[in-house]
């Protein structure tokens, strides 16, 4: 019913020029609710190139498979003619400059690649025109070169978008309103290099009313300019004399209007319910920041229990908000006020070193928090390393009092004292002057025993000289044995008071002492060989060699100061002597008998 309800009149020109074939090509159809009308121009060299045909073809099936003037569907011709052109067999590449224009006869919209050109004319001026896509309009756009000499530049057909590339950019114009009596012109390139837009403004100025008479006018203007080169040329005019009405059209503004109305009701209610909505998100938001404020007031207060509670708030808040960010904030503050409030808790009750870790845990968390508490963190280590310096001293001091070390331990537990002072460490300073006074009272009975120790000492010094000297004694009296044992236990009670100067004395009269007996004993062992030599020589009765023997094992005993066995080979010398005499008597006996024996045997002979 629109095309029936509508008046449109359609002509068109097109002429091979002074070429031998017409590349150009113009086509149209005209349906019931839409209608199609397309201009195409061949870019080539060859004569007979179907680049044009090809396109204007798929756009008007595309067009006849699916009518209608949205973006997309305008977009989608285009589409169709470029993929055709990609597709076609030619000996050359096919390419071409297309325009379409499509109308529901109250509304038009059209779009194009290339440099086919579009006019739309009303009350005898052109009120939108297309732009050529070529080096030459760009340089228009720039001020680099006038309008009117775009017609005559050499870079007017060196198009960056065109039908026939797989780069494929085409523009589509918006929806345009027509009116009655509205002019559509589409026109090649073969027009525009030789017809200014000034003389075709002139002629539809002044337009009659069929078409065909102004295309005839823009042919002979053309001619005229007797050309020597003229290219393909084709010039197609739509006149509009009638858009489409629809007689439903004041029932249709009645319920538009009231459907406008209960949109604007409804959107009233929204806008009110978002008003409402956002004015409460608002006063939340507000309320959120104000109590982050009051968290940084606090954490500068050191206030951090306060901090803690305001920060609760303003997380609470910002999952109302559902402001992921301000959360993931508050929510990494909110971790950093627990951290440095288990620290302060564990500060307080004096356990430092718990307190310590969990300080160095809330600055590890802080980076988090924008470093919100920092100094005050770092504040509080400070103090905590100059507790644990107190506390150090204090340490050492008890290892030197456990060595016995009075002096050096007072020393420590005084620096301790003057440490903890100087921070104002009360409980610092009343360890120190506690750990004085277990050191002060140690140190007085250490002093009282060393007293007495020293008492002991001197006492054993006493005893031990005099079992040396009783050892001395021995040794001059020749007693080694006796003086090895007096001298032993003289070495015992030295080491015992670590004597270490009487204990090497002694040491050295021992080692003598054990050289004397070693000499006594060879001495002794020579005696016994002399004895037993005495024995073996009294034995075989030569009593006088027994006798020199025994002598000589007397003299060593005597030497030795051995007087009991001394005695004892005297009483050996003895029983020789006897045995010696008794021999002696013997022997002279044995030779009176022997004289008288002889005596007897004289006379006996005599007579």
């Amino acid at each position: 019913m629109r095309k029936y309800n509508s008046s449109i009149k359609t002509a068109f020109i097109s002429e091979a020029g002074s070429k031998l074939e017409n590349n150009d090509y113009f086509g149209f159809v005209e349906l019931d609710k839409y209608a199609c009308y397309v201009i195409a121009d061949g870019i080539t060299q060859m004569r007979n190139s179907d680049s044009a045909r090809v396109a204007i073809e798929a756009v008007i099936n595309a067009f006849y498979s699916d009518p209608g003037i949205s973006k997309g569907k305008v977009r989608g011709y285009l589409k169709s003619a470029n993929q055709a052109l990609l597709q076609g067999k030619s000996y050359e590449k096919l390419k071409a400059s297309v325009t379409v224009v499509v109308t529901d006869y109250q509304k038009c919209r059209y779009g194009y690649a290339g440099n086919t050109r579009f006019r739309l004319y009303r009350d005898g001026r052109a009120v939108i025109s297309s732009f050529d896509m070529s080096l030459s309009q760009e340089l228009v756009k720039e001020e680099k070169l006038l309008r009117d000499k775009l017609a005559e530049h050499e870079e007017r057909n060196n198009l960056y978008s065109y039908f026939g590339r797989e780069r494929f950019n085409p523009f589509i114009s918006k929806k345009i309103k027509l009116k009655d009596s509205d002019i559509i012109t589409l026109y090649t390139r073969g027009i525009w290099e030789n017809v200014d837009e000034g003389e075709l403004a002139d002629v539809f100025a002044e337009a009659g009313d069929e078409p065909m008479e102004e295309c005839d006018k823009v042919e002979d203007l053309l001619l005229s300019r007797q050309p020597k080169n003229l290219e393909n040329y084709t010039f197609a005019a739509i006149y509009i004399d009638k858009i489409f009405t629809d007689p439903n059209r004041k029932k249709k503004i009645k319920k538009i209007i009231l459907f406008s109305v209960i949109v604007l009701v409804v959107i009233l209610i929204i806008s009110l319910i978002i008003f409402l909505w956002r004015r409460d998100r608002a006063q939340k938001r507000e309320s959120m920041e104000q109590f982050f404020d009051n968290v940084e007031t606090y954490m500068e207060d050191n206030n951090y229990i306060r901090a803690r509670e305001e920060c609760k708030k303003a997380l609470e808040l910002a999952e109302k908000l559902k402001d992921s960010e301000k959360k993931e904030l508050y929510n990494s503050y909110l971790v950093c006020l627990e951290a440095v409030i288990s620290a302060d808790d564990q500060y307080e009750e004096g356990d430092y070193i718990q307190a310590k870790d969990a300080y160095l845990t809330a600055m590890a968390r802080v980076r988090y928090a924008d470093n919100a508490g920092l100094s005050y963190i770092e504040k509080k280590l400070e103090q905590i390393r100059e507790y644990e310096q107190v506390f150090d001293y204090i340490t050492l001091g008890d290892s030197l009092l456990e060595l016995e070390s009075y002096e050096l331990a007072e020393e420590k537990y005084l620096e301790a004292k003057r440490s903890a002072a100087a921070i104002y460490f009360a409980e610092g300073k009343q360890q120190a002057l506690d750990a004085l006074d277990v050191l002060y009272e140690k140190w007085s009975a250490a002093k009282e025993e060393e007293k007495e120790q020293n008492a002991r000492q001197a006492q054993a010094q006493v005893s031990a000289a005099d079992i040396v000297r009783q050892g001395d004694d021995a040794y001059s009296e020749g007693d080694y044995d006796g003086a090895m044992v007096f001298y032993l236990i003289a070495l015992e009670k030295y080491r015992e008071l670590e004597d270490a100067a009487q204990s090497t004395a002694l040491n050295n009269k021992i080692i003598a002492l054990n050289e004397k007996q070693e000499e006594v004993e060879e001495r002794l062992k020579e005696a016994k060989v002399l004895e037993e030599q005495a024995r073996l020589y009294a034995e075989d009765k030569d009593y006088e060699q027994a006798k020199i023997q025994y002598q000589y094992a007397k003299a060593i005993y005597t030497e030795l100061g051995k007087d009991n066995k001394a005695n004892e080979i005297q009483g050996a010398i003895d029983i020789v002597d006897a045995k010696t005499s008794q021999q002696e008597k013997e022997e002279a006996d044995a030779a009176r008998e022997e004289e008288k024996a002889a005596g007897s045997q004289n006379t006996v002979s005599g007579n």
